[in-house]
């Protein structure tokens, strides 16, 4: 069993995989798909961080450090268009890595983006009240249930809890009207930042542009500033990758989802580019403040009124960023259902509406509870793991499917009796026997399809007679009978093991080259002894560039061509693009911080934990099996079993401690996000008052 559950997690599934069910409604084009990408990248932070960045690190080459990081993200963005175009599905980042990697790095990505979805919209939702409370003239004019406060130490805000309610009303009405409604949102947003750039460059010209006459020139903290600052800056672009998260209500996915993701992209950069070169060139970057950069300009400017039109901007850019969190979730939620991850209920599609309303429900329920109770800020540098793993994963993806591309699994060993048992020659017979070339044939390619071969698939369905010893069906072309017929050469046979050769040394390649990125980035970011640091260094540059050059040296696989829906968008410069996509993401990740990983952790274990069962389902009769056991529960006469196959219905007590069980877990698991670093004794606190909780509960 432990050896299955092992196989398990290089198990990847088909990228045509046939969905059975209700389907979601298939309304939306590339036009549709623009401000739904639009509105999930530009968010509030580029009122933020335009001052931030100018001031501390970059000056008035601010523009230069968004066109990097533009740049950046778009090779992350060619990577998900390509694969958005040959895999269509709802799961994104989670289907294509189950698709070219296998099922467990995929559960750790689909674990991850439900963090990063659920924390990104509660936080979202934080930022909306103080922004709604300053067009309404201050908090005191907004009524008394909807300010925030402080309850037994708590600091709660019922407007953000309501906010998130109101936009998970609003997808569960239908993927249509929610793009309307997003649609709206960002004309609004777009709006207000090109009044920025208008108004901006008629004070900059009055002015003659001071800020770029500074005293300490136009790089005052070198191209090393502009570097960090790109670095900074790339998250300003996370949010593209909801346009892949709707590829099964697209109308057509492999022309739409490309052209969504690339208009998407180019917009966002030209927006922010025209507004960083305006807000820089107004006034010295060391005068910007960095809080709120775009409102104190114009008030020094005499125009103070445009503050509450950069707010109204503020306030719809934020509100396109909460629907862009909230959408993806769902989605993601009912791939991992449909596949065996997650229970069932969430791969239930509303008949009327056309989208997961169970899942939309739940998530926003869940959003909402934390942007009602909890301070998410501490939490907010977890939003960035999930994005940039999906990244790096995509990327990783990109290179499988070039020079590993999945190969069908062969069909069971039974199933080849049959095609011998119903071919038109017998099968022993002195004058029809298998000549020497296909005996060596199948002796070299019968391990391999034992390998393969997965004893639990839940397929039926005959392949054919290629499938069979795993070779390439180019040396079957001419044969009628190719178990049987005489015509099968040693350089066919010569041919297929130098593929299985390319194969095997472009899989190692791909290896080193995420081996020495991850390597040279923990290297180059943290403080080690001077030959430990040059020693990473080198050691995973040299791992990185023998990689990067094997891949370039040799060739793509043709099964390439196969894979997915044909005709769509390619990635072009592989395996450049892909290669150094995943340098950028492994960088970032790094230099996340202690913190942020720390928390991150927790969560990626209790992922780990759960995916070594089966599902959800599994996990459940477990428990109840040592529950029924202790004689917590009743045995049922309606044929259920547990996992031993023994029969049990839960009992009132057993629902009980259950609940008190998930309701505990989660609790910890919220404490030890908080959890400081430099304060490792509420560790111990923790762990004393589960355990008194426990007993009193027991008691």
């Amino acid at each position: 069993m432990t050896i299955k559950w092992l196989s398990r997690i290089w198990r990847r599934k088909s990228a045509e995989h046939k969905r059975k069910g209700p389907q979601l409604a298939r309304h939306l084009t590339a036009i549709n798909l623009v401000p739904i990408g639009v509105g999930s990248t530009i968010g509030a932070g580029v009122y933020v961080l335009v001052g931030t960045v100018a001031r501390e690190q970059v000056g008035p080459a601010l523009p230069y450090s968004f066109l990097i990081a533009g740049i950046a993200a778009a090779l992350s963005a060619l990577c998900y268009a390509e694969l958005a175009s040959r895999c269509p599905s709802a799961g994104s980042a989670y289907h294509y890595a189950y698709t070219c990697v296998g099922e467990g790095l995929a559960w750790i990505i689909g674990w991850a983006l439900i963090l990063e979805n659920t924390i990104g919209g509660s936080a979202v939702a934080r930022g909306i009240a103080p922004n709604l409370a300053i067009l309404c003239g201050g908090a005191e004019n907004l009524p008394a249930w909807l300010l925030r406060r402080e309850v037994s130490g708590i600091v709660i805000d019922p407007c953000a809890g309501l906010l998130v309610l109101i936009a998970a009303a609003l997808l569960c009405t239908g993927i249509r009207e929610s793009a309307r409604m997003q649609a709206i949102m960002t004309v609004v947003n777009v709006s207000v930042l090109l009044f920025v750039v208008a108004a901006g460059s008629f004070i900059g010209f009055k002015s003659g542009w001071q800020g770029y006459h500074s005293r300490d020139g136009y790089l005052p903290y070198g191209l090393s500033g502009v570097i960090r600052g790109a670095g900074t800056l790339f998250f300003a672009f996370i949010g593209f990758d909801t346009v892949a998260s709707t590829a099964e209500e697209v109308k057509d996915p492999r022309r739409d989802l490309p052209i969504g993701i690339a208009l998407t992209l180019l917009i966002t950069s030209i927006v922010y580019m025209l507004v960083s070169s305006v807000v820089v060139g107004i006034v010295p970057y060391y005068l910007i403040d960095p809080d709120t950069p775009m409102s104190t300009i114009f008030a020094s400017n005499g125009m103070p009124w445009a503050m509450y039109v950069v707010t109204c901007g503020a306030v719809a850019a934020l509100s396109t960023t909460l629907l862009g969190s909230i959408l993806p979730q769902p989605r993601i939620l009912m791939s991992m259902a449909r596949d065996g991850l997650l229970p069932g209920f969430f791969s239930r599609v509303n008949k009327t509406s056309k989208v997961p309303v169970n899942g939309t429900l739940v998530t926003g329920l869940a959003a909402s509870a934390l942007a009602f109770t909890m301070e998410v800020d501490v939490l907010a540098g977890m939003v960035s793991v999930g994005t940039l793993l999906s990244f790096t994963i995509v990327g990783i993806s990109i290179l499988v499917l070039r020079y590993t591309p999945p190969m069908e699994p062969p069909i069971s060993l039974h199933s080849a009796t049959r095609v011998h048992k119903h071919s038109n020659q017998p099968q022993t017979s002195a004058n029809n026997a298998p000549s020497t070339e296909v005996t060596c044939s199948l002796l070299v390619y019968l391990p391999k399809c034992l390998e393969n071969y997965d004893s639990d698939s839940d397929s039926s369905s005959e392949s054919s007679s290629e499938d069979i010893i795993g070779v390439p069906s180019k040396v079957y072309e001419e044969n009628q009978q190719p178990l049987l017929n005489s015509s099968l050469k040693i350089v066919d046979l010569e041919e297929t093991l130098t593929e299985q050769s390319r194969r095997r040394t472009a899989a190692l390649s791909i290896g080193a080259v995420c081996a020495g990125a991850l390597f040279t980035s923990v290297a180059v970011s943290f403080s080690f002894n001077s030959y430990l640091k040059w020693g990473m260094t080198g050691l995973g540059a040299l791992a990185f560039v023998a990689g990067f050059l094997v891949l370039i040296m040799i060739d793509q696989d043709e099964g390439r061509h196969k894979f997915g829906s044909a005709g769509g968008f390619q990635c072009p410069w592989v395996p450049a693009v892909p290669v150094l996509s995943l340098l950028v993401n492994a960088y970032l990740l790094v230099n996340l911080g202690g913190g942020t990983w720390m928390r991150v952790s927790v969560w990626l274990t209790l992922g780990v934990i759960v995916s070594s069962f089966k599902s959800c389902e599994l996990m459940g009769q477990i428990v109840v099996h040592f529950i029924v056991r202790d004689g917590f529960g009743t045995r049922s006469k309606r044929g259920q079993s547990d996992f031993f196959g023994r029969p049990f219905a839960l009992g009132l007590e057993a629902r009980l401690f259950l609940l008190f069980s998930v309701a505990s877990s989660w609790y910890l698991a919220i404490e030890f996000f908080k959890l400081s670093l430099d304060d490792p004794a509420h560790l111990v606190l923790l762990r004393d008052r589960h355990t008194r909780w426990a007993s009193v509960f027991m008691e």
